[in-house]
């Protein structure tokens, strides 16, 4: 979807709580940089120091130019932890670093990143597929000295490092992510242990993890086999269905089943409580920020909890991305391009941020099924050509440009409606067009415009 493809109310701007840099940079040079030119910093920096960054130990190179222009490099290797990270920003203060990077090595960097924050002109964070060495000279001092030589010379990007409230919140919503996966194959393995005893209470039931459903389960473990009584603890809508639930619970559910179902259901309350513990602390940290929420919710089929998670991994400053293309492609929601010999071919959609395409992948397949919206169809009009996953990722894109438009501009979003496309159609053009499409099948037709009224 693009600028104009969506219309927004305007409202008061979300208060923002910004980080300037020494440099005037926000983020403390984590920010994306200036887009102009095409290629962000081009200037040659000194000096600059390039770390490689391992688990147990960090080995920095120090880029110095002497005053004939001969480029210089003084090595040490430090640990990693709390003392070592304190000596190797020591180090690097005596060396009087203008810009220091590192590669983005799992999670390894985190621990020397954090302490060095605000404590020098520039800290960059690399992604380690943009630096990679020349082939055939591996080592941990040779990948630090290149990575100070391409940092020095500007021919990296440093990549978007969130603010300290912004990480936190983070963390708490990808570990809550993870406890809702988790419960959720939970429930699976609970419907694999009653088909292996032969209850087929999902036969008839929508859902084996219903009030009703756990009411059986709970009897079953208790002891209770009769599937007469058992079929009596339905409740609302399944109760007229009592006769097909008598044959459904009419199974062989062993001792060593009650043990897993118990296990199971105990299991699935503690990630409900861990779920709901999460849920309470993220709404806390984000009273700050209601009124973020409240314009990423106005797009439809983005729910609180969707809203919580796509804000938790993009931020609430847009001014980081300069436009929502620079955050599509972030994202990895954005196709990429590919281009030899004057010859052009897909390329499909880069690598990005897999929790934030996640989320708003489920968000454009819940939005495909929304049929007054915008969204709707699109999802149709690209799935018929490319198929569902590729117009998933297409709303996806959308939804997130509509997302950055209204944190940049603090404007609601209003859906265009499931009519845009047919209100933006060239009359004549698609009446030859489905004139072409009759004559094909056979028959004669001819066009004569109707005059206005």
């Amino acid at each position: 979807m693009g600028t104009n493809d969506c219309r927004f109310v305007h409202v008061p701007q979300i208060p923002l709580r910004q980080r300037s840099s020494p440099d005037g940079h926000a983020g403390a040079g984590a920010g994306w940089p200036s887009s102009k030119g095409g290629g962000g910093v081009k200037q040659l920096r000194d000096p600059v120091a390039g770390l490689d960054v391992h688990r147990d130990s960090v080995v920095a190179a120090v880029r110095t130019v002497a005053a004939d222009g001969e480029a210089g490099y003084t090595k040490r290797s430090f640990p990693t932890t709390q003392r070592g990270v304190a000596a190797l920003i020591d180090y690097l203060k005596g060396a009087e670093v203008v810009r220091v990077a590192m590669e983005a090595t799992g999670v390894y960097w985190k621990p020397v990143y954090y302490p060095m924050e605000g404590l020098f002109p520039e800290l960059w964070l690399c992604n380690a597929q943009h630096v990679k060495n020349v082939p055939g000279r591996k080592t941990d001092l040779a990948d630090a000295e290149w990575l100070a030589d391409v940092a020095a010379h500007g021919m990296v990007r440093p990549s978007f490092v969130p603010p300290p409230e912004v990480r936190e919140l983070r963390e708490l919503t990808r570990y809550r992510k993870a406890q809702i996966t988790e419960r959720g194959r939970e429930i699976q393995r609970l419907e694999k242990t009653l088909q292996d005893a032969g209850i087929k209470i999902t036969s008839v039931a929508s859902h084996v993890w219903t009030k009703s459903a756990r009411a059986m389960i709970e009897a079953l473990i208790a002891g209770e086999r009769d599937p007469n009584k058992l079929a009596e603890l339905a409740l609302g809508k399944l109760r007229p269905r009592r006769a097909e639930l008598i044959e459904a619970l009419s199974g062989h559910f062993g001792a060593h089943h009650a043990v897993v179902c118990q296990q199971v259901i105990s299991h699935i309350d503690f990630l409900d409580a861990s779920i709901e513990a999460l849920s309470t602390e993220i709404a806390e940290r984000l009273l700050p920020f209601e009124a973020a929420v409240a314009l990423v919710t106005s797009i439809p089929a983005i729910s609180d909890l969707a809203a919580q998670s796509i804000l938790a991994e993009i931020g609430f400053d847009m001014s980081r991305f300069p436009t929502a293309g620079h955050l599509c492609a972030w994202a990895g929601v954005s196709p990429a391009s590919y281009e030899s010999a004057g010859k052009k071919r897909p390329a499909g959609t880069r690598r990005g941020s897999r929790h934030l395409r996640r989320t708003l992948t489920e968000c454009a397949r819940s939005a495909a099924r929304m049929k007054s919206t915008y969204f709707y169809a699109q999802y149709c009009r690209i799935a018929k050509h490319r198929g569902a996953n590729k117009a998933a990722v297409a709303v996806a894109h959308s939804m997130l440009v509509a997302i950055w438009w209204a944190l940049r501009t603090g404007a609601v979003y209003e859906d265009p409606g499931a009519n845009y496309f047919v209100r933006h159609i060239d009359p004549e053009r698609e009446a030859k067009r489905l004139l072409a499409r009759i004559e094909a099948l056979g028959f004669d037709a001819s066009l004569t415009k109707r005059e206005a009224a």
